[in-house]
This record gives C-alpha cells, structure tokens and sequence, in this order.
C-alpha cells in the first residue's frame, strides 16, 4: 500500500481532552511532525466520557491518505468500539488497523515512525515495541 502518503493515525479516548493531549505531545515529541495526519477520538459527540463510533469513523475518514490508518486506543471499551467498526467491514476505510500498544508510549513512536515515512506494518510494530520500554 505504497501511495507516497504518510500512514495516519487516530487516538481513541474516552476522553475528549486525553486524546486531544496525547495528539499534542505526540506531534511535539516528533518534531511537529507536520507531514503525519494524527486526529483525536476522544469522549462522546456531547462532551461526556464514553467513545463515539461516529467520532470514530470522521477521525479515521480525516486523516486517511490511502496509505492506511493506524488507530490506537485506550481502554477496554474503546478498543471495542474500534473493533465493532472493523468487523462491520464499510464503516471504516480498507487499511484501517487497531494497533495493540500502549496508549502514549504507542502513540509517540507512531508518530515518529509515521513521519519517518514508513508504512502501515512498521508503524504498527513501532507503536507495539513500546510495550517494551520500561521506566526502570
């Protein structure tokens, strides 16, 4: 899936803010990495705490550039959120890939590794080898 575009990625959170937030310091830690669509999915369409299907699905239509979307996630719903989307098959874009990693240890190397031009398999196991950093 070589289109020459950068991999995008969404963060899903149950909170509007944490995504917003992760985004931020996730773009900041990559240099801005300006080049990278990287889209929030944080809270419910009124504000709450919860996850959007439909917030969902705009962030990963947003940031789709062909060259697949890498989603990460936060919490047990969440992920299910993201996964009842890939199982229903047209809801999200074809590429579309809920990554197993931490929430902002994931999201920084995704990030960096997205801006670095690489494609959807080695974002994925960028944002997957953060599982392996330990703090001490």
């Amino acid at each position: 899936m070589s289109t020459g575009e950068p991999v995008g990625i969404v963060l899903v959170s149950h909170s509007a803010q944490v995504a917003a937030s992760v985004v931020e310091l996730a773009r900041g830690l990559a240099g801005g990495a300006e080049s990278v669509p990287v889209a929030p999915a944080g809270g419910t369409e009124d504000g709450r705490l919860g996850t959007s299907p439909e917030l969902v699905a705009r962030a990963v239509y947003d940031v789709d550039r062909g060259a697949g979307v890498a989603v990460l996630a936060d919490l047990g719903s969440a992920v299910l959120t993201v996964k009842s989307l890939l199982a229903e098959g047209d809801e999200l874009p074809e590429g579309t890939r809920l990554v197993d990693a931490p929430f902002v240890e994931g999201a920084v190397a995704a990030v960096v590794t997205a801006a670095a031009g690489a494609d959807l398999d080695a974002v994925e196991a960028a944002a997957q080898e953060a599982y392996s950093y330990h703090k001490v």
